[in-house]
């Protein structure tokens, strides 16, 4: 019982290192111009299968496009991506998106998400931090597609709304809360 227990631990652990280092090059991008491009190809491929996020980011004064994080574990994990601050339709900012964790989890997987900065005290707490952690700060609501339905841009009161997106791998569920996006140079 012991022996297949640690065979069946050895080859969860093998596995989510496989996968990880399969899907960590997808993590970063390798230059400026790159992490541009597929922040941009992100989000117009979310506003093109999610209404309710195109007329969010209408209104948003500013948005946070991660396009693709990564995260593996087994027991203690992490999570790692970077992304772009858009204002006005431009990049103007380079950031990078961090999680630890620990806990029941084995595997690994990938994922994007999208933060809509609603407020000017959204916007002026990330450009002030040192770093900001979804859940510290700015009130931020994870919309799924339940949420979406009962969303309209009449109803929106909180300071930022985020969207996750193209979820791949092994691992069971995705949550943002508790990662911390800091400023990075490209």
């Amino acid at each position: 019982m012991m022996k297949s227990r640690r065979a069946f631990l050895s080859l969860l652990l093998a596995a989510g290192m496989v996968l990880s280092v399969g899907l960590a090059d997808r993590a970063t991008a390798a230059t400026a111009e790159d992490l541009n491009r597929d922040s941009l190809q992100a989000l117009n491929n979310l506003y093109a299968t999610n209404a309710t996020a195109k007329a969010i980011g209408r209104q948003a004064r500013a948005i946070l496009v991660f396009p693709n994080i990564v995260k593996a574990g087994l027991v203690f994990g992490g999570a790692y991506g970077e992304g772009v601050l858009r204002k006005n339709g431009r990049v103007v900012d380079y950031y990078n998106s961090v999680t630890g964790s620990w806990g029941l989890q084995a595997g690994a997987q990938s994922y994007g998400y999208v933060v809509f900065l609603m407020t000017k005290k959204a916007v002026d707490y990330l450009d002030k931090s040192s770093g900001w952690e979804i859940g510290v700060g700015p009130t931020v609501v994870v919309v799924d597609a339940g949420a979406a339905k009962n969303l309209s841009t009449s109803t929106l009161k909180d300071d930022a709304y985020a969207f996750i997106f193209n979820q791949q791998g092994l691992m069971a569920g995705v949550s943002i809360e508790g990662s911390k996006i800091s400023k990075i140079k490209r």
